[in-house]
């Protein structure tokens, strides 16, 4: 079993974990905010490469969706963020860099001096911070349920399609409860990861209902978090990652070879600002359906306790059409789900086929009007008659 203290470990490093998480920074020290490692020019991550939905982006690129980040805030002033793409009202200083990181795997824009891009450019970003970050230690409090309830409550007023939660709490109060059902009852769909570093601890809003609750998985599939459950429902690159850096300070700038489970989630909420863009009547649920319903299933083929349903098939989640009306949130109908097709070019209608063969039976006729005349004039030179 792999723990998450690892990964929060390399965070730590990096500089990009709140107090509540990274050892205490004396009062009156420097903060010590997030920077970048540099330009990311290798070739695109294992996590990039298994996500990328550009083949797709004509029919969904996340334009028009807005996508509500909780966390830290975003760093607006990095390059790879268009102007005006982190939205007025936004939070748009990241000292911490979580929720720069997670913003930029969905929505990061292509850029020539980068391999690296996110995965639904066209995405608004709605940036809300709810926990300090690293401040010079002016806080070490863990993030409330609370506080988290209030911006999840932002985010719906402000008509977010999806909300993408980067930093959980381990437990949850009544306010965070009826922030949750009133999101979801309002059509928002919410994705949170599992960051519980053991079985039999939960993440919140992670474990809530209606919630779409995000395990990690490395480069060779296995699960990264020591969480577990039923209220896992799908899985997501966890290990190895590259993304967007807070500290950018208007130009290019990425932190790279990161893990860290949280950062799951975001895959899964690009892939559901995909799908919402493409399928704008659907419901949180028949999203949550169809995430399910279109992932490579673990090997046992039975939904596992740390992958959910299986790893995120980002393509056909956006593609697929199912043969049949999704389960509604009943995990029970999911497990054995209908052959699932992937859409392909429609077949031309009927009266776009017939000006065709019309156009061929013509052109076949005129080949045998040139050999027919070509044929009586030799034969007429020759003294033949018709």
């Amino acid at each position: 079993m792999t723990s998450s203290r690892r990964p929060i470990a390399l965070a730590v490093a990096l500089g990009m974990l709140p107090p509540l998480l990274a050892p205490a920074v004396p009062a009156g020290a420097a903060a010590r905010c997030a920077t970048p490692a540099g330009v990311y020019r290798d070739a695109a991550g294992w996590a990039q490469r298994i996500t990328d939905p550009s083949p797709i982006w004509p029919l969904s690129d996340g334009a028009g969706e807005l996508l509500a980040v909780l966390g830290t805030g975003v760093d607006a002033d990095n390059g790879q963020f268009r102007r005006g793409q982190v939205v007025a009202g936004s939070d748009t200083t990241d000292c911490d860099g979580r929720g720069t990181f997670a913003a930029g795997i969905v929505a990061a824009a292509p850029d020539p001096a980068t391999t690296f891009n996110g995965m639904a450019p066209g995405t608004r970003i709605l940036g809300l911070r709810y926990t300090q970050s690293t401040d010079g230690g002016a806080s070490t409090d863990e993030p409330t349920p609370n506080a988290l309830a209030e911006a999840i409550d932002r985010a719906v007023d402000a008509r977010a399609d999806v909300i993408l939660v980067v930093v959980p709490t381990s437990r949850t109060s009544r306010a965070l409860d009826s922030s949750v059902r009133d999101a979801v009852g309002r059509g928002v769909v919410v994705v949170s990861p599992a960051v519980a570093d053991r079985p039999g601890t939960l993440s919140y809003p992670t474990s809530l209902p209606g919630v779409i609750g995000v395990g990690a998985h490395n480069q060779a599939g296995a699960p990264v978090q020591g969480e577990a459950g039923d209220h896992l429902w799908i899985a997501a690159p966890g290990e190895g990652l590259v993304s967007t850096a807070a500290g950018a300070r208007g130009g290019i700038g990425q932190r790279w070879g990161v893990d860290d489970p949280t950062y799951a989630a975001a895959y899964v909420a690009g892939a559901a600002v995909l799908i919402h863009g493409y399928r704008p009547a659907s419901t949180p649920a028949q999203i949550r359906d169809r995430l399910a319903a279109t992932a490579n299933r673990p090997p046992s083929g039975k939904r596992d306790p740390r992958l959910g349903w299986g790893v995120l098939d980002v393509r056909a989640a956006v593609t697929a059409e199912l043969p049949g009306p999704t389960a509604s949130g009943r995990p029970a109908e999911v497990a054995a789900p209908a052959v699932v097709v992937a859409a392909g070019p429609a077949d031309p209608p009927a009266r776009q086929r017939l000006p065709g063969i019309l156009a061929l039976l013509g052109l076949l006729g005129a080949v045998l009007s040139v050999l027919t005349v070509t044929v009586v004039r030799r034969g007429r030179a020759r003294g033949w008659r018709p």
